[in-house]
């Protein structure tokens, strides 16, 4: 595989989102609880990474790392979303199907609150581990399935937990998706030569609350608030010098869904609203159409 190291080369497409604006926001809200590995459920490994590192012996269920991921849906999903309600904030949900379906009510609610609803694969594992592509392309049906029958949406856009597969962008082109998030090496949407039909919108695993589980991490809720802001002071200011940027920031039910780290998701969302005239603050399917009909293949 070539490695595209150059990108636009310093050199940035002439792209204004939607009203005019320069610099353009994607919230995403995470949806994976019910769908990370657990032997309870009959997978092979459970998930080690939650609120502390599982040590339960490998090969043996973990109640007590299944119930730290049930905390996302039975309780931070509804203060989240009543958040980016409070706050007029359109986000993205990264949706697994498991989760999908074995907790729909939360993730129809984000629907009907108009979210767009993104596929997340159908575990929340890399698809590169998958052997090939008849059973990834199996996962993939089956998830968009499953967030059909909850939400009545069919995903146009795909993230899936740390890479892609040698065939994953194949699939989904050949299944019609609009974009694919597993990028992070670009302040802007760009094309994969070999697929120029998929947008290729990049993620952020900085500007995300996963670092609250990190030791280099985020340890107070204004830690991850105050670096959200820092990097819209950055890339606003390169907005006004025409430089076109997108800033990704990522959440997670069981993560700023916790009272404790509740503060750093609406510290964040009440910094959009107020900045809110000097964004495009959208989804990302939005972000995407937006690029594709400026960016020509």
């Amino acid at each position: 595989m070539n490695r595209d190291l150059q990108g636009y080369g310093g050199v940035w497409p002439d792209i204004r989102w939607p009203g005019g604006h320069r610099c353009a926001v994607s919230v995403v809200l995470n949806h994976e609880e019910g769908a990370e590995m657990q032997v309870g459920d009959g997978d092979p490994s459970s998930e080690r990474m939650g609120e502390v590192i599982s040590v339960v012996p490998a090969g043996r269920a973990d109640p007590g790392q299944e119930q730290i991921f049930a905390y996302g849906p039975r309780a931070g999903l509804w203060r989240m979303a009543q958040a980016l309600r409070d706050h007029a904030i359109p986000a993205t949900i990264f949706a697994c199907g498991r989760a999908a379906e074995r907790a729909p009510l939360g993730l129809r609610q984000l629907a009907r609150d108009g979210h767009e609803i993104a596929s997340h694969g159908w575990l929340w594992r890399p698809h590169a581990d998958f052997d090939s592509a008849d059973a990834e392309e199996a996962a993939l049906a089956r998830t968009e399935d499953a967030i059909h029958a909850a939400t009545g949406q069919r995903p146009s856009g795909f993230f899936c937990r740390g890479a892609e597969s040698p065939w994953t962008r194949d699939l989904l082109a050949r299944r019609g998706y609009l974009y694919t998030s597993n990028g992070f090496d670009d302040d802007l949407p760009y094309r994969d030569a070999a697929h120029p039909g998929l947008v290729i919108v990049p993620y952020a695993l900085d500007s995300n609350d996963m670092k609250f589980f990190h030791p280099n991490g985020f340890v107070r809720a204004s830690d991850m608030v105050d670096y959200v802001c820092d990097a819209l002071d950055v890339l606003m200011a390169e907005g006004r010098a025409d430089q076109p940027r997108l800033l990704n920031i990522g959440f997670h039910l069981r993560i700023c869904g916790r009272p404790g780290r509740f503060p750093a998701f609406t510290g964040v969302l009440a910094e959009l609203a107020r900045r809110r005239d000097d964004l495009f603050i959208g989804t990302r399917a939005q972000i995407a159409r937006s690029f594709a009909d400026q960016v020509r293949v």
